[in-house]
């Protein structure tokens, strides 16, 4: 029997370098439990008598201004005789979470374990002399679940660290590089096997980003280190704070979010609203974050005292109570294998049987269509009134009481190949997700794929100027490569029609956001895509101004084409750039780390009429930054065929699903940047 992950349009994973057995553990986990617990909790989100609603909670330091020896003098006071790390676990488990991942150090510095860098930790500086870490270490060991650490690499009570500053993500100082690698040598070392590091906030260099991912490494072979390291060097990806990518990703990732968006640490003043209804919610989360093939992780913030807020133990409760009865759809499975997003629901995988997850809306007339050609329905079980296959789509009529709010209901389907699948020819884009630091991450185009008959098969490549040179190799499932240098021989100008009118052009910020922004965009002359921003006009094809880190700035120029046509335009940012055109995004990348500016080519398929090119202008390092837009002086774009031969044995497959991409790249996560580069078959 085939697997329905290789019939049906589905992207290949990649495998971290921490090893393939140890990836797949990490991501059969699914969902994990988040604990931020520290001096901040003693405080509870209040100084002097008085509540601090700006920022998180954990970072009340900072937010509200403590001066650092008053803020130490909280370690006095600091005795959280109410934490029984065995019952945290026993919750944990209850609530259905395969891990614990602790916080053995925030941005403050304090360290909840027994080190001998400092003497700012929970051992020698507060009343009770406990390490936390090892308690916790060791029940999770007792209670056979998963133990992870978080680790900040902001610190503001190491003397050499960058002082406390509004973003977090200042550059990490040699010395205090140093320490790092000193506490994290201690923590995977003295506390046995640890199933993930988890790094957070500040910048580090390439160098130090692979420093301590090989130290981590070299110490614990099968922990896995996040994203939030730097520099595309990790084994799983982290999403922003309580964020969600729009679609699947071909890398391990995870999605960490907090019981309340405002906060990660316990808040003594904080509304916390129906159990029932932030259950739903963050199981929907959960739902959500599976079915694209990551992994949820779930903070709680315990009071000062140790004691978990009795809110967040009746939420944990009820989804464990749901993944009870509901776990088949959820553990253990891959991302649905559709491309489509749904909004009766999301799908899971496992082998050839589907989990449909009713947690949208109800659908219209009742009727779940899904396309499935080539698959025949074996057996179905849940909650539905009737089911019928036509011509390769599963109709599914669901009952209204499938979506009665207290409750979400899991339909199986277990699936048999009876016919091939026809090749779709369909050339879709495969995403990863490249950082330089928690600002400058955002999902990365690192392959595309599409099929082909299960023969030796003709392909014409269409490139630009951008694009000649580069090596492209293309793969199939069983690892089969073959490589291809774009050599540019054959150029085919581009009929730019004369009457094609470029109008004004203008520039908007700055704007302050993640480069991680939606695909889409809607914006106007009336209507700003930064905060109190204004359109200027501006006559510059290319400018350079001063520019502060984190800023983002817009261009926008309209170009009336009277027909539809390709037209091939320079473009040109410093340490990252977007282009937008029509509302949809169509190129984007991180430059390389410190590019102060770089001038590329993107080729534009304009509509008939009225068309709309944005450029965004991300600068994360810079004090200068700046843009280039104008239509290319040589309109021309190059054509080469290339015959990919059929081994024996691919030629016994239905159809041949082939992933194409750049050679040589920096790490697997960079972005494959062919966003000029079309294929097909001839």
């Amino acid at each position: 029997m085939k697997k329905l992950l290789i019939l049906l349009l589905m992207c290949m994973t990649l495998i971290p370098a921490s090893g393939k057995e140890s990836q797949e553990r990490w991501h059969h986990n699914k969902y994990s439990m988040f604990i931020h617990f520290g001096l901040y909790s003693e405080l509870g989100g209040v100084w002097e008598g008085k509540p601090i609603t700006r920022g998180y909670s954990e970072q009340i330091q900072s937010f509200a201004g403590i001066f650092s020896d008053w803020y130490g003098d909280t370690a006095l006071r600091f005795n959280p005789t109410l934490f029984h790390a065995d019952s945290i676990v026993a919750l944990a488990k209850k609530a259905g979470m395969r891990s614990i991942i602790f916080t053995t150090k925030h941005h403050d510095g304090f360290c909840m374990f027994k080190t001998a860098t400092t003497d700012y930790n929970s051992y020698d500086a507060t009343p009770g002399k406990r390490d936390f870490v090892k308690e916790l270490a060791e029940a999770c060991k007792r209670g056979g679940i998963n133990f992870g650490m978080y680790f900040s690499l902001i610190d503001w009570h190491f003397p050499q660290a960058y002082p406390i500053s509004s973003h977090n993500c200042d550059f990490i100082t040699p010395q205090h590089h140093e320490f790092t690698k000193q506490q994290v040598t201690e923590l995977l070392t003295n506390y046995g096997p640890i199933s993930e590091l988890w790094f957070d906030m500040g910048s580090n260099t390439p160098q130090q980003s692979q420093e301590l991912y090989e130290l981590v490494h070299k110490l614990q072979p099968d922990c896995m280190v996040s994203g939030r390291l730097g520099n595309d060097r990790y084994d799983f990806a982290v999403m922003a704070d309580n964020a969600y990518p729009e679609g699947a990703l071909q890398t391990a990732w995870q999605s960490a979010a907090s019981m309340f968006n405002e906060t990660w640490s316990y808040r003594s003043w904080q509304e916390r609203g129906d159990v029932h209804t932030k259950a739903m919610e963050k199981l929907r989360s959960l739902i959500n974050v599976v079915s694209h093939g990551g992994n949820f992780l779930l903070n709680i913030g315990p009071k000062g005292d140790g004691s978990v807020v009795p809110f967040e133990k009746e939420v944990l409760t009820e989804i464990g109570a749901w993944l009870e009865k509901n776990g088949e759809a959820i553990y253990d499975t891959d991302a649905s294998p559709f491309r489509e997003q749904y909004e009766w629901g999301a799908i899971t995988r496992k082998e050839n049987t589907l989990y449909l997850i009713l947690s949208g809306k109800y659908p219209l007339h009742g009727e779940i269509i899904l396309n499935t050609p080539g698959f025949k329905l074996k057996e179905a079980k849940g909650n539905y009134t009737h089911i019928s296959q036509k011509k390769g789509n599963l109709h599914i009529t669901v009952p209204q009481t499938a979506y009665n709010n207290t409750d979400i209901e899991v339909l199986s389907l277990d699936m048999d190949v009876t016919t091939p699948i026809a090749a779709t020819h369909e050339y879709v884009p495969n995403y990863s997700y490249s950082c330089f630091d928690y600002y400058s991450n955002y999902r990365s185009t690192v392959s595309y794929e599409w099929e082909i008959p299960n023969r030796n098969t003709q392909l014409e490549l269409t490139y630009t100027p951008q694009e000649i040179g580069k090596e492209l190799v293309i793969t199939n499932p069983t690892g089969n490569e073959q490589r291809i240098t774009l050599d540019g021989a054959k150029a085919s100008p581009l009929k730019v029609n004369p009457k094609t009118k470029w109008g004004k052009r203008y520039l908007c910020g700055p704007g302050s956001s993640l480069f991680d922004a939606p695909s889409t965009i809607n914006i106007s002359l009336d209507k700003t895509p930064v905060r109190n921003g204004q359109w200027k006009e501006t006559n510059e094809e290319k400018m350079m101004f001063p520019a502060n880190i984190l800023e983002t700035y817009f261009v926008m120029q309209e170009v009336e084409s009277p027909v539809a046509q390709d037209v091939l335009v320079d473009v040109g940012a410093g340490n990252g750039i977007e282009v937008y055109l029509n509302g949809r995004s169509v190129m984007k990348h991180l430059n390389p780390y410190r590019c102060k500016f770089r001038e590329e080519k993107v080729l534009l398929h304009l509509q008939k009429g009225l068309n709309q090119i944005v450029l965004r202008l991300y600068n994360r390092f810079e004090k200068e930054t700046g843009y280039l837009l104008r239509p290319s002086d040589k309109q021309i774009v190059y054509k080469q065929r290339y015959t990919y031969t059929v081994s024996e044995e691919d030629k016994k497959q239905p159809a041949i699903k082939l992933q194409i991409k750049q050679n040589n790249l920096p790490t697997q996560h960079t972005d494959t940047e062919l966003h000029n580069l079309t294929v097909r078959i001839k």
